[in-house]
């Protein structure tokens, strides 16, 4: 059996108390939310038994025989990231493109000291893939995973801080964690450490907030921007990061700013010219009119649309195998199970469903079943109507349900 067909174990999280506390944190949710969220860090000793989600055996076999390419690899040593090339080459015959990880030359980096930064698991390791996304959808904010493997008394990068929240979750060997307190509180995307590089080399020399050791089925949350830096000891270390693309105000303004603006492409007088010879907008005149107009605009746009179409984007919805999905199609009976595709992120809105994999409209008499399709909860085909059922399933809405 390969190992990325492996289920994840029956834990707390599948008996109603959700991933969140089921396996990350000894705290209730609504504790971790008032106390802990974008707030401070939390360590968490034994929270779970992790090797059902990720191994030493998964990452050669990623590596080893799975094929994958690059950006799927990083490999760094002391801070410094290795350039693609000194890792990859080509696969051979019938795979001759040069981006290929290269298991021999990734094993004498390794050996050398370097660590292995597998990246996107969510989108390479069927475990982690669901984990990823049954915990993006418990927590609304999409989770991306990579793996660290270190060799022992190496680390792969000096202290330096997020622009996302993350959980550690320590899965072979020991990693010493020293966490200090952000020099640049709450980054956004676009604002890396690399811009505040002196302030946090001065930071990490100061006395640390944390300074502990991992053990397998130890947790880490850290929240974006707090410093850290980890090194493994006596053994391989492997920890998995899942990193909690946090939605901000600031993207929320960003989005209900795009929407005013759309409202004022409608208005005839802000698309007037301006006057000719202009070298500086007149605060008394051309820019107080925008101001004033831009400011109703706010006050009258809804970004909740534009709000939804980011978080559709930023996350995919659960694997579809086309052959199974044909499978359902052809053999559908009234008895047919069929459930929503799990992480659609869908919405009806009035007669339409946008989903992850697109939009559709339905007439009146389809809207109640429509609705109550999003519960997430098996039905069967005489149930919701053959008609509606193979539209969805080609839409690829719908999925056969375990009977």
């Amino acid at each position: 059996m390969s190992l990325g067909s492996l289920t994840l174990q029956e834990t707390a999280a599948d008996q109603g108390r959700g991933l969140l506390e089921g396996r990350l944190i000894s705290l209730s949710r609504d504790e971790f939310a008032r106390d802990v969220w974008a707030r401070s860090p939390l360590l968490t000793r034994a929270a779970s038994d992790f090797s059902d989600l990720f191994s030493t055996a998964a990452v050669d076999e990623l590596i080893a025989r799975r094929g994958l390419r690059t950006p799927f690899l990083r490999v760094a040593k002391n801070g410094a990231t290795l350039p693609d090339t000194s890792f990859t080459s080509s696969g051979g015959v019938g795979a001759t493109i040069t981006d290929q990880l290269d298991d021999t030359a990734l094993w004498r980096s390794f050996a050398d000291g370097a660590t292995l930064v597998l990246q996107a698991l969510q989108r390479t390791w069927a475990p982690v893939t669901d984990f990823a996304s049954r915990l993006g959808t418990e927590l609304g904010h999409p989770v991306q995973a990579n793996a660290y493997v270190t060799p022992p008394q190496n680390r792969g990068f000096d202290a330096h801080y997020d622009v996302h929240d993350v959980f550690v979750l320590q899965i072979a060997g020991t990693k010493r964690w020293v966490v200090h307190e952000p020099v640049h509180p709450d980054p956004l995307r676009d604002q890396p450490w690399t811009e505040h590089r002196a302030a946090v080399t001065e930071a990490a020399q100061g006395e640390p907030r944390i300074d502990t050791l991992l053990e397998p089925g130890d947790v880490l949350y850290l929240p974006r921007g707090w410093l850290h830096a980890a090194e493994a000891q006596g053994a391989v270390s492997v920890h998995l990061t899942l990193g909690i693309h946090n939605g901000t105000r600031h993207a929320l303004a960003e989005q209900l700013a795009q929407a005013a603006l759309e409202l004022l492409r409608d208005d005839p007088a802000m698309r007037a010219s301006l006057p000719l010879g202009v070298d500086t907008p007149d605060p008394e005149g051309d820019l107080a009119y925008v101001r004033e107009r831009l400011t109703a605009a706010l006050a009258e746009a809804d970004p909740a649309p534009l709000f939804h179409r980011a978080r559709r984007s930023q996350a995919r919805p659960e694997p579809m195998g086309p052959l199974a999905q044909l499978t359902a199609v052809a053999t559908l009976t009234a008895d047919t199970p069929v459930r929503l595709r799990e992480a659609l992120a869908a919405r009806l809105e009035g007669p339409r469903l946008t989903t992850r994999v697109g939009w559709l409209d339905f007439p009146e008499r389809d809207l109640p079943t429509v609705r109550r399709l999003l519960d997430g909860e098996p039905h069967t085909t005489a149930d919701l109507g053959r008609e509606l059922v193979e539209r969805l399933l080609r839409a690829g809405v719908l999925m056969p349900a375990a009977p």
